[in-house]
């Protein structure tokens, strides 16, 4: 169940970062890479800093960086950081709070897209980032392809990932496009977070109700191009000048 952090309450805060399944080693390099180049010379805004694992690198490149999320644990783990008490950070839902901005960057990675569990939701995060960028900046999505090819016929569970120590697994409802989550830790409860899954074209037509346009999508950070067999995709929205 959730608790007032949402479904990310200090059981979760506490081992986040050592969650080496969230990015590999050295994934995260090559994102910042990308980041920093799309600020410039600007303001970044993070959606769901969390415990600033990509704040806080692009941050050191020179990039003055502000976050929204809404679990005080994680951002309480940021804080604790070196160098991020400097980083500004407002509690909020990043669908809908707001800043003072302006930014040339807005961000939201690995997927917390789906934590907003509603298309009207997910509208009005597009709109609200584009709502913070000046003109010709950028709003940059990290997301993975639903994955309902993998679904055997006529089931609707996939399992993700399964060791002695942690299970994780997907269930979807094509109907409503919601995506649940469970979680078995050993020796912790069980655990699930609800998500709803998105598609790409979705994504660029919420993009533009918000007044932004596509200008890259790749398969990752490294700048492949994005294919139908690519299990996920970073989508670059501008608004223009």
């Amino acid at each position: 169940m959730a608790d007032e952090d949402g479904y990310f309450g200090e059981s979760v805060a506490a081992t986040y970062d050592d969650d080496d399944g969230i990015y590999e080693a050295g994934a995260i390099e090559p994102m910042v890479d990308v980041l920093a180049e799309l600020a410039g010379d600007g303001r970044a805004l993070e959606f769901g800093i969390g415990t600033g694992r990509i704040a806080l690198p692009l941050a050191a490149r020179g990039v003055p960086v502000h976050g929204i999320d809404l679990s005080k644990a994680m951002v309480a783990r940021l804080t604790a950081k070196p160098g991020g008490d400097q980083i500004g950070v407002t509690i909020g839902d990043f669908a809908t709070t707001t800043v003072d901005g302006p930014f040339s960057l807005a961000y939201l990675i690995f997927n917390t897209i789906m934590n907003l569990t509603t298309q009207d939701a997910q509208v009005a995060c597009f709109r609200n980032a584009a709502a913070h960028l000046d003109p010709g900046g950028c709003f940059v999505i990290e997301v993975r392809v639903p994955a309902l090819r993998q679904l055997p016929p006529g089931q609707d569970v996939l399992p993700w990932y399964v060791s002695p120590e942690r299970c994780v697994s997907y269930s979807f409802d094509t109907a409503t496009q919601a995506m649940r989550g469970h979680y078995f830790e050993s020796g912790a409860e069980y655990r699930t977070i609800p998500f709803r899954y998105v598609w790409p074209a979705e994504l660029d037509l919420m993009a533009q109700l918000a007044g932004l346009r596509l200008r890259h999508r790749w398969a990752d950070w490294t700048r492949e191009p994005f294919i139908s067999a690519s299990p996920k995709h970073v989508s670059v929205w501008e608004k223009p000048r």
